[in-house]
């Protein structure tokens, strides 16, 4: 059984180049509702923490050196069958290899200069909304 929400992250570079407005306008066009929206800046502590699962593979310490650079978007979106839909939405990691009009495609620079991170399973969807959300957070 599939779950309805799903969580995401507009990433630094992103916020930085003004892309969040456009991000969140094309996510709401796509049939999701924003249940729980915020800007924040991670701490090192914080992003080493979240991207803890990455700890082993080379790229752990760029991805959070650059997931510290710069304030973040952080929301939990609601839709039927909502990772699946918004891992279709965002495109594939590699920017080059996302279909057109994807987020990807049209926002991130390149594979560690993603626009945005997406849930890949509804169990990880779960604990990362619950990371940065408390159910009093969410409506």
């Amino acid at each position: 059984m599939t779950s309805n929400i799903t969580f995401t992250i507009i990433k630094p570079l992103a916020v930085s180049k003004g892309y969040a407005g456009p991000i969140l306008n094309k996510i709401s066009e796509s049939g999701f509702k924003i249940t729980a929206l915020k800007m924040l800046q991670l701490t090192q502590k914080e992003a080493e923490t979240f991207y803890e699962v990455h700890k082993e593979r080379p790229f752990y310490n760029d991805l959070v050196e650059f997931m510290v650079s710069g304030p973040i978007v952080v929301g939990v979106l609601e839709k039927e069958n909502a990772v699946e839909d918004y891992r279709q939405l965002i495109g594939a990691t590699d920017p080059a290899k996302a279909e057109e009009g994807t987020i990807r495609k049209l926002y991130a620079d390149s594979v560690q200069a993603n626009a945005v991170h997406g849930s890949d399973s509804d169990e990880n969807a779960a604990i990362e909304a619950s990371f940065f959300f408390s159910a009093s957070d969410r409506f």
